[in-house]
């Protein structure tokens, strides 16, 4: 017959194999999903600059490189931006809807810009802090807003009414 198993090699069994159980799956899934390589910085470049303008152009790439949705170009000195953030500051609405529309990130400079007035209300009266918020290259929700017409109007009023006065702030 077979030797007897001792409480310790018991318990030093069960071990091994729950953990070899619960480690398994994990350097499986690790080892056959690797990430993609970046996006070529120059794509990315490129993106951000025609989202500024081209809505076209935003289309055509976007369709040839849809990873870039959520890219962001980094102008220096902490200036990150994106597509959406491009057209927000750009007062492009088409731009900034069918990003969204695609899944883009939406932060509170193109909400403002896009006039959706309760939702911005409810941020700064959750976070005040951001009514001095930074958005690309320095732009303020009130530029945002001034950028957004007449949707925004509401809005523009609304952020200098909680002292917002200025359009631009320096990032560095």
């Amino acid at each position: 017959m077979g030797k007897a198993t001792s409480r310790k090699d018991f318990l030093l069994q069960g071990f091994l194999l729950t953990t070899g159980i619960a480690i398994a799956p994990t350097s499986i899934y690790t080892q056959s999903q690797e990430k993609p390589k970046p996006i070529d910085p120059a794509i990315v470049q490129e993106f951000v600059k025609v989202a500024h303008s081209d809505f076209n152009k935003v289309q055509e790439l976007i369709k040839t490189y849809p990873l870039l949705l959520n890219a962001a170009w980094d102008w220096g000195g902490g200036d990150f931006e994106t597509a959406i953030g491009a057209a927000g500051h750009m007062g492009l609405k088409e731009t900034a809807n069918f990003l969204l529309a695609l899944g883009a990130r939406a932060d509170i400079f193109v909400l403002t810009m896009l006039g959706k007035t309760e939702i911005v209300k409810a941020i700064l009266q959750d976070t005040p802090s951001l009514l001095y918020s930074k958005g690309p290259h320095g732009f303020t929700l009130l530029h945002h807003a001034k950028k957004g017409g007449k949707e925004s109007e509401e809005l523009a009023a609304y952020i200098q009414s909680l002292g917002l006065k200025e359009t631009f702030i320096k990032l560095f």
